[in-house]
């Protein structure tokens, strides 16, 4: 029989394989609002206050596959720039064998036209490094499916890695207490493995995104924030809708996601302002598998928000909150 981390090379291989023929080339499971940064350079600086979000996320829990990732940001509102200004770096870990590391700068010019009417347009330069270590790799084809030994392997995958530069850029809306914008991330279109072909490229994703608040009690500070996105890469089709109830000092969340690999999960988590900062946590899983691979525990997310300045001291742009999600 195999052993445990043959078992998880061999699943990384298929995952990483997978991950490139769907959805585009990233072992990341959808956007989530706390790193929408990364995927909307227009929302930089858009809540006005200086803003740190340090967040992580366990993939597949439960299972020992050893994939974790990481994401810190920080980005504010900035008059000498008449806009937003942040950066980011975020780390995927993936079993000891793929570690993709990213970082990059943003910045968002921010428009009044109105009162209560804002637009944003953004841009972000990023640089996108991936480590391979095949040490302990073992390869399908190295299996023998009766004996379960290993074979010597009919490939020779060498260790190292590769960087490229990547662009991003997308526009935003702020009407009254309705969001919602539209982005497009890797414009270059580079390679990101070291095989240059064009299947192994980095595809032009297109995210949309939207959400509303609507008050239940102004004097409780109760409201509802319906929030929905949509994600296309290159023949994946991702959407997800929910909503948040929000109160004064407690958030809770529910959204169901769908794609075209008639998968659908759905996600669950709450979060506690304490002022200065914000804790939060999400719990995401499998309902139906498209491929009866999925296991029923997708991922755990938590992470914290840190404000650094006072918002109501800053009014010359228009401020939102994100959903806690």
């Amino acid at each position: 029989m195999l052993n445990k981390t043959r078992d998880l090379c061999c699943f990384l291989l298929v995952l990483i394989t997978g991950l490139q023929a769907v959805s585009g080339q990233e072992p990341a499971y959808g956007p989530d609002y706390q790193t929408t940064l990364i995927s909307n350079p227009a929302l930089t600086g858009s809540e006005g206050n200086g803003n740190i979000r340090l967040s992580y996320r366990n993939l597949y829990p439960g299972n020992g596959f050893d994939l974790h990732s990481v994401c810190l940001s920080y980005d504010g509102y900035f008059p000498s720039l008449h806009g937003g200004g942040g950066f980011y770096l975020s780390d995927n870990y993936l079993g000891g064998i793929f570690n993709d590391l990213k970082g990059g700068l943003s910045y968002a010019y921010i428009f009044r036209a109105s009162r209560d009417l804002y637009f944003s347009a953004g841009l972000s330069a990023s640089f996108y490094n991936r480590g391979l270590r095949t040490g302990g790799a073992v390869l399908p084809d190295q299996i023998d499916p009766l004996s379960g030994a290993v074979l010597p392997a009919g490939e020779i995958l060498t260790s190292g890695g590769k960087t490229i530069f990547d662009l991003g850029t997308g526009f935003m809306i702020f009407s009254g207490r309705f969001f919602g914008g539209i982005s497009v991330s890797h414009l270059t279109e580079t390679d990101l493995s070291r095989t240059d072909m064009i299947e192994s490229r980095l595809n032009r994703t297109l995210l949309i995104l939207a959400a509303h608040d609507f008050d239940i009690s102004a004097v409780k500070n109760l409201k509802i924030r319906p929030a929905g996105k949509l994600e296309l890469q290159k023949g994946f089709i991702s959407l997800g809708a929910g909503a948040v109830f929000e109160s004064k000092y407690l958030s809770i969340n529910s959204l169901l996601f769908t794609d075209n690999l008639n998968n659908i999960d759905i996600q669950t988590g709450f979060a506690v302002n304490a002022g200065t900062f914000v804790v939060f946590y999400n719990y995401r899983f499998n309902i139906v598998s498209g491929n009866n691979l999925l296991p029923f525990s997708l991922l755990h997310q938590t992470g914290v928000v840190f404000s650094l300045n006072n918002v109501d001291k800053r009014k010359t742009i228009k401020t939102i909150n994100f959903p806690k999600l």
